[in-house]
């Protein structure tokens, strides 16, 4: 029997979620939330924003057969799973970053709001938001950690082409977690008529809710996919997670079915060493940006450096509604570390042809022994679907740094 998840107040996953935000933002954390109750359920707003999911962004993403990957899987040569891939890099912008933007973006517009903010790791929620922006006329301004700014570099000469600033941040380390922090900073300064365009199913109610109703679309399409193209749901859903949208996108629409729902957490350099951001795996209870989540942090709770060799998954928190999962034991988080991811990419690009982002390759890194451990349990080769959450024409540089595998 499914664990309940629904929240016992406003806001909430099990314990987690919430809202511990300065006072300044209140008002316009409600606004969201009645945004989110009234006009996101509209006919109106449903019909604009899948108008531009369709035509745009090119939706819906296909579901492929991955044949040669799954006989990869096995050392042995026998097929220990049957590999299906959603394929969100495929969308316009090349992650799934654009259907949040886009639908948060058009929120924006409708309520007033004359200017768009956003924080990014990788870049990806960067490019998506500064593309919606440019799309619906707004301005945008993005906060990036400023060693991410030099790491993905491509991005952030997309996000200036497509007419966004970006704001490279110099405190702390650096990467998410501080961009996170200044576009929280602006946005009390401006909160009047500013919408901060937040990229992940984190920080204070309602964003965890809104950014995983927005991403929902994901599963939604996948489930259907998979019962035209193979009559079956399948036994296992795969995702990797930082902050958790693709994941909790892709888990969403399974959450009532017989599925299992894996998501892969970024284990660095290692988890007996202080460089990674396995935040499930390693991580304890307490409150960063907003919100009551399981995060890193010392014995005195401050809050530690999180390190991955993917930008995006370089934080050291989670979204509430994976630690609850993870609580109550609806989903299972496992690792990788930097070298599995790196050695992941280059397989599936020799196997299927295809370039994953780093991000991407963390859930990849894991398909074998989640093959094998579902199939013991089964007794049979299972059924992964796996979100293939974004391209890697932005890790090239990384990759090739790295070495082939």
């Amino acid at each position: 029997m499914k664990p309940s998840m629904d929240p016992p107040r406003p806001g909430y996953f099990g314990q987690f979620g919430g809202r511990f935000v300065a006072e300044t933002l209140v008002p316009a954390l409600e606004e969201l939330t009645h945004a989110l109750a009234t006009i996101v359920p509209s006919a109106e707003f449903q019909a604009e924003w899948r108008g531009l999911l369709e035509h745009y962004v090119g939706r819906p993403t296909p579901l492929s057969r991955a044949h040669r990957l799954a006989h990869a899987l096995d050392p042995e040569g026998d097929t220990i799973a049957e590999l299906w891939l959603k394929r969100e890099d495929l969308c316009h912008t090349g992650a799934h970053k654009i259907n949040n933007a886009l639908g948060q973006v058009l929120l924006a517009k409708q309520l007033g709001k004359r200017r768009i903010i956003a924080e990014t790791g990788a870049g990806q929620h960067g490019v998506a938001t500064a593309t919606a922006a440019a799309v619906l006329g707004l301005p945008c301004e993005v906060y990036m950690g400023a060693l991410d700014v030099e790491r993905q570099a491509p991005n952030v000469a997309r996000m200036r082409l497509l007419g966004a600033r970006v704001i490279p941040v110099q405190s702390g380390a650096r990467t998410l977690k501080d961009a996170m922090n200044e576009a929280l900073r602006d946005w009390v300064t401006h909160v009047a008529h500013t919408h901060y365009c937040v990229g992940s199913a984190a920080g204070p109610h309602p964003y965890p809710t809104l950014v995983s109703e927005l991403q929902r679309v994901i599963g939604d399409e996948a489930r259907q996919q998979l019962l035209a193209q193979s009559g079956q749901l399948p036994d296992v859903v795969v995702a990797c997670i930082g902050g958790g949208s693709n994941a909790i996108g892709m888990f969403r629409a399974f959450m009532d079915d017989p599925v299992a729902l894996v998501g892969v957490e970024a284990a660095g350099e290692g988890l007996d060493t202080s460089r990674h951001a396995a935040t499930i795996t390693a991580g304890t209870v307490g409150v960063l940006h907003g919100a009551k989540t399981r995060v890193l942090s010392d014995a005195d709770g401050q809050i530690l450096q999180a390190h991955s060799i993917s930008a995006g998954l370089d934080y050291p928190g989670v979204g509430p509604e994976h630690a609850a999962l993870a609580q109550s034991g609806r989903a299972r988080y496992l690792t990788a570390t930097d070298d599995e991811a790196v050695a992941a990419a280059h397989l599936v690009a020799r196997e299927e042809g295809l370039l994953i982002a780093l991000e991407t390759a963390h859930a990849f890194a894991r398909l074998g022994s989640v093959a094998r451990d579902f199939g013991a349990e089964r007794g049979r080769p299972v059924r992964i679907a796996v979100c293939l959450s974004g391209r890697g024409d932005k890790d090239l540089a990384t990759l090739m740094e790295r070495g082939s595998s």
